[in-house]
């Protein structure tokens, strides 16, 4: 389980790599230009992106108070890319860190909603990796929809094939 974790977590940090790449090729309009999406931008969903993986790595940091990126944030796609990938390296050095008893801690928290729950880091993790998997296949449609071409692959497959 940690070594596939540690895959995912490296996996992670090379696809929103090479997405925001992409996109930070793109002029700075086409950046909050609108779609039809869960976000309506390619800013605002890296935003929400970001978010998700500050809301979950501070849960487990047991801040007392959580306090998403989005609501100080006022910097450009740049700086937005920047502070969500340095999020997906913080990740990926905590699961190479983590032990197993650390992956199998059953951790509490609550929700937005301060719903309250508790369940194992890795399944946590699990679920990161994945909210990132989604959201990419909704910037790659959301690109497509701005005639954007020449999008970069982000499948694990691939990804996977490169490290042998």
């Amino acid at each position: 389980m940690k070594a596939l974790l540690e895959q995912y977590a490296a996996y992670n940090l090379w696809a929103n790599q090479r997405l925001t790449s992409r996109i930070l090729e793109l002029p700075e309009a086409v950046h909050i230009q609108e779609t039809a999406s869960s976000f309506k931008t390619l800013y605002g969903t890296v935003m929400h992106m970001w978010d998700a993986e500050s809301i979950w790595w501070q849960r487990l940091k047991m801040h007392d108070v959580i306090t998403p990126p989005s609501i100080h944030f006022k910097g450009s796609t740049l700086d937005l890319s920047n502070g969500y990938l340095h999020q997906n390296k913080l990740w990926e050095s905590w699961v190479v860190q983590a032990t197993m008893p650390a992956l199998e801690h059953v951790f509490h928290y609550q929700n937005s909603k301060k719903e309250k729950f508790r369940q194992p880091v890795f399944e946590m993790l699990a679920h990161l990796f994945n909210h990132s998997t989604y959201h990419r296949g909704q910037l790659v449609t959301m690109l497509r929809q701005l005639e954007v071409t020449s999008i970069p692959a982000t499948d694990f497959i691939i990804w996977s094939r490169t490290r042998k």
